[in-house]
């Protein structure tokens, strides 16, 4: 089994839960999920399976979606419901003014990850030491926030916002800078991934369904399917002489490319000087 799964991931559970339900159905140990969803979140939880791990650097920078509840007037120290709160404030900003001030929060920009998070610290986990009470002051790291828009407002402190971005950006941190832009403080009370790269949602499947399935090749994801880079076909020749490690030259632009032989997908490759070379290695022998 070679491949990826769009798997939905149920609050409450974290992502190492699923994933070893996955690993005790299929009984594989190659196998892996990109994006950890804390157990608070809910949403799309893609795991690949199999040589399709090896494909895991090629996804990371893909856009994500998010729908996240954040409530107004109190903060947590994990910024979300699972902690103890912190600061507390009576100002509740208008939509307006949340619109406003999310619009500053767009773009690459600076952003301080969450103290409880899995951010290493002279060799210790962020969230070890902050529950052990200790001072957590992580530097602050560049993302990119494609976009902030509010859904809807679901009670008199509450807004639910979509939120599209690359990975690595913490929702968390956006519901806590996005209360002190407003003059408050301000909590993510929950949170989905709707979508990560070209995982989306309304095709997820469950662990349950999965595992319970006696047909679960039916759900497998070719991996060409998965990564969007250009198409590069070789031939018989080609190929065996590329993976007996000699190289021809290839009269195509530099860059990156998703390299097919005659009758399979080779892997992806990078083309620099019109020499081709394989990085992740999908053939399967």
């Amino acid at each position: 089994m070679n491949g990826f799964l769009n798997l939905y991931k149920p609050s409450g559970i974290s992502s190492a839960q699923i994933l070893n339900a996955i690993k005790k159905s299929i009984r594989r140990e190659t196998i892996g999920h990109m994006g950890t969803l804390d157990p608070l979140a809910s949403g799309v939880l893609p795991v690949a399976i199999g040589k399709s791990t090896r494909l895991f650097d090629y996804l990371l920078d893909k856009d994500k979606e998010y729908v996240a509840t954040i409530a107004f007037g109190y903060l947590t120290d994990t910024l979300d419901l699972e902690g103890n709160i912190v600061e507390r404030s009576d100002a509740v900003p208008t939509r307006e003014a949340i619109e406003n001030n999310a619009r500053k929060l767009c773009g690459e920009i600076m952003q301080i990850p969450p103290a409880f998070s899995a951010k290493c610290v002279n060799g210790k986990r962020s969230y070890e030491l902050a529950r052990k009470g200790k001072i957590v002051e992580l530097p602050p790291k560049k993302v990119t926030i494609n976009s902030i828009e509010i859904v809807d407002q679901t009670s008199d402190t509450e807004f639910k916002i979509k939120i599209d971005c690359k990975g690595g950006t913490y929702i968390r941190s956006i519901a806590r800078d996005l209360g002190t832009l407003c003059g408050s403080c301000a909590t993510m009370t929950s949170l989905v991934r709707t979508k990560s790269g070209v995982f989306d949602i309304n095709d997820a499947v469950s662990c349950e369904d999965f595992v319970k399935s006696d047909n679960k090749e039916s759900f497998i994801i070719k991996p060409e399917n998965v990564v969007d880079y250009p198409i590069l076909n070789l031939t018989d020749n080609e190929s065996e002489r590329l993976f007996n490690g000699l190289y021809d030259e290839f009269d195509f632009p530099d860059g990156t490319y998703r390299v097919f032989t005659p009758d399979k997908f080779y892997g992806v490759g990078e083309l620099k000087n019109k020499k081709l070379k394989v990085k992740a290695y999908l053939r399967d022998d």
